[in-house]
């Protein structure tokens, strides 16, 4: 497969909860598509969707409450959603890597680092144990962690936040996945480890010509470092387009909220920054119509009917909500 050809597709995911008020959708007809060596963002507030639909994606949804009602997710010419469980655990960390929000969480914490990392290549690749534990500490170095072979000897607890998040990303590279996801891997770290984990995220994804999924709330985070962009509200992708398309001309009213909340170097000194009034309704109370006008309080057809999602210019997709969609309101 070349570079640029089409690694990843999805395609009217429909995910779902039962819950105590029935049948709840997280994740309603989403698709988007995903080429080998390019990033793809998925940008959001939280309660949105975006980490449901990655983990839809590789078929992880807690259990026995999460279920996928619809779509496909085309994979390399499978559909994920049918295969047996036995193949996908294969596709899992050997074909597709991921690389959790919370290092302390991904991780064993009464396990060393070198057995879980070890781990990876006993599964997946059927090393033996020295082997395995060769190619760990090659990967460890890989992420630039440094003594590597001393820190195999370690407990998750005993690495700083940054440290535990370069061994979640070299368990998630252990195989040379064709595709990571890669779900809010920054969030808990400070602002210059952040810009180091992007760096080599990126470093990586050039060295292994491997494909990204990267989630996040940080649109500086989505311009620097992604080609395409997905903006998710509500459990719907409301935009998606190439990235820069997306930034020099946003389409939909709440991307046009988000890209306003952004601090900008030329504002004036202790100025107040524009948010977007309301907050994301609850999963049980979702409207069938644009959710982003159930958000700002309207009231008529708009709730009622589910906006199209057309190709406003080639590659640039939008909800053509008649009140959200092409400027026709101010930016909230």
């Amino acid at each position: 497969m070349s570079d640029g050809e089409v690694l990843l597709e999805v395609e009217e995911l429909i995910t779902a909860f039962d819950t105590d008020r029935g049948l709840i959708r997280a994740v309603d007809r989403v698709g988007f598509t995903v080429k080998r060596g390019r990033t793809l963002g998925i940008v959001g507030e939280s309660g949105c969707g975006k980490s449901v639909t990655a983990m839809s994606i590789i078929r992880l949804l807690p259990q026995p409450a999460g279920r996928i009602l619809q779509g496909r997710v085309m994979f390399k010419g499978r559909d994920l959603t049918k295969i047996p469980a036995k193949e996908l655990r294969k596709v899992r960390g050997g074909e597709i890597g991921v690389i959790f929000q919370e290092p302390m969480t991904a991780l064993n914490p009464v396990h060393r680092i070198g057995r879980q990392l070890s781990e990876c290549f006993l599964l997946h690749k059927k090393m033996s144990r020295k082997e395995a534990w060769e190619a760990s500490v090659e990967m460890l170095r890989l992420v630039r962690i440094p003594s590597p072979e001393m820190r195999m000897g370690d407990y998750p607890h005993q690495l700083s936040g940054g440290m535990r998040q370069r061994v979640v990303i070299a368990m998630a590279l252990a195989c040379r996945p064709d595709l990571v996801i890669a779900d809010e891997p920054t969030t808990a770290l400070d602002v210059t480890v952040q810009a180091q984990i992007l760096d080599l995220m990126g470093r990586l994804r050039e060295e292994l010509g491997m494909a990204l999924i990267l989630i996040t709330h940080d649109l500086g985070v989505i311009a620097e470092n992604c080609d395409d962009v997905v903006v998710m509200y509500a459990g719907r992708v409301v935009e998606k387009a190439p990235v820069k398309e997306l930034f020099a001309r946003p389409l939909h009213a709440y991307t046009r909220g988000l890209l306003a909340s952004i601090p900008r170097m030329d504002s004036a000194p202790k100025s107040v920054l524009p948010t977007i009034p309301g907050m994301v309704a609850g999963m049980a109370d979702f409207v069938p119509g644009c959710r982003f006008c159930q958000r700002m309080e309207r009231r008529g057809p708009t709730l009622r009917e589910r906006p199209d999602f057309i190709e406003a210019s080639p590659g640039h997709w939008v909800e053509a909500c008649p009140i959200c969609y092409a400027g026709k309101e101010e930016n909230p």
